[in-house]
């Protein structure tokens, strides 16, 4: 008798792009199991069925039960699946990445493990967010600040533009509730970009816990990621949501965020961007970080790679 887990695994050839991908899928209230290739998500009203390979990231909230089955077709497909609360977004688990190449987590292993490199990364990433302004010369704490200054900015310009009044960042871990509607928006905007840079670090193969800017966190990286695109659009769209109305400001918040990275192609941009970040002189080139073969080299004397599967005894002198 056949099961599931018999089934071929797919290659990376058979696999959607991430760029390709829907930014997520949330579902609620349902039992998610795996059909074929696909997931179903059923409650009493009916089954959906939706492609694995066409998700970038599952949010899972209230009410939801996941079958072993339709997790591994997701690690499978390389879709993230992320456990979400009444009040936000936390990721949980992820699949596997979308290359058989290490060359990005090796580009970042090797900017990171150096002070110089990590700090014209860290700069690089400012100048993405602020392109007005060039950090060529600031130190990390001129970049601290001047991004501290920025974002406040950004913070007081989307209130007057939606005539919502504004008393600060105001966040209490593990306390949604305890914000005003402002901040609980802002706090849902922030976490499902967390998610969606999840999604993205991990289909490219990158490590998450490498940052540039954050630190210390396993997923320093994922938050280097998402704040690339805070001013641009998770804080704009926080205010215009409230400025619609108080209620159900969460919910809404998400639906919110996906319609705008669905808009803005914002995960085909997301890739282009870690690859010009950690991998510039190649950035254009759609290998980088999407090599379909598994290769696998061994590593020998000054930087050289030689053939793996083959047995060098002969070749050494003793």
């Amino acid at each position: 008798m056949s099961t599931v887990s018999k089934r071929n695994l797919s290659t990376p050839r058979e696999l959607t792009r991430v760029g390709d991908r829907l930014s997520f899928v949330y579902l609620e209230r349902c039992t998610v199991h795996r059909d074929a290739n696909a997931i179903t998500a059923e409650d009493a009203e009916g089954t959906v069925h939706i492609p694995s390979a066409t998700i970038g990231t599952l949010l899972l909230g209230p009410g939801t039960r996941i079958t072993h089955q339709a997790m591994s077709v997701l690690g499978e497909s390389g879709a993230g699946v992320v456990w979400v609360g009444e009040h936000g977004v936390r990721f949980y688990a992820g699949g596997r990445a979308l290359t058989r190449s290490s060359a990005l987590i090796e580009a970042q292993a090797a900017l990171w493990a150096n002070r110089r490199s990590r700090l014209d990364v860290a700069r690089a990433m400012y100048r993405k967010r602020f392109p007005d302004e060039d950090p060529s010369g600031f130190t990390r704490h001129e970049l601290l600040g001047r991004e501290g200054r920025r974002v406040k900015d950004c913070y007081r310009k989307e209130a007057a533009r939606t005539g919502i009044t504004w008393r600060g960042r105001r966040f209490v871990p593990r306390d949604f509730s305890s914000g005003d509607p402002p901040n609980q928006a802002v706090t849902a905007a922030a976490q499902c970009m967390y998610g969606i840079a999840q999604a993205v670090v991990a289909a490219l193969g990158c490590s998450p816990g490498l940052g540039f800017v954050h630190s210390g966190h396993e997923l320093s990286f994922v938050l280097d990621i998402a704040d690339l695109y805070k001013t641009e659009i998770g804080i704009p769209i926080a205010f215009e949501v409230v400025a619609e109305g108080p209620e159900d400001v969460g919910p809404r918040t998400r639906r919110a965020i996906r319609d705008k990275v669905n808009e803005t192609s914002l995960l085909d941009r997301c890739v282009d961007d870690i690859k010009q970040l950690l991998l510039p002189a190649a950035a254009g080139s759609e290998a980088v970080g999407s090599d379909m073969e598994d290769r696998v080299t061994l590593q020998s004397d000054h930087g050289q790679d030689v053939a793996a599967g083959r047995n060098y005894a002969d070749e050494v002198i003793w």
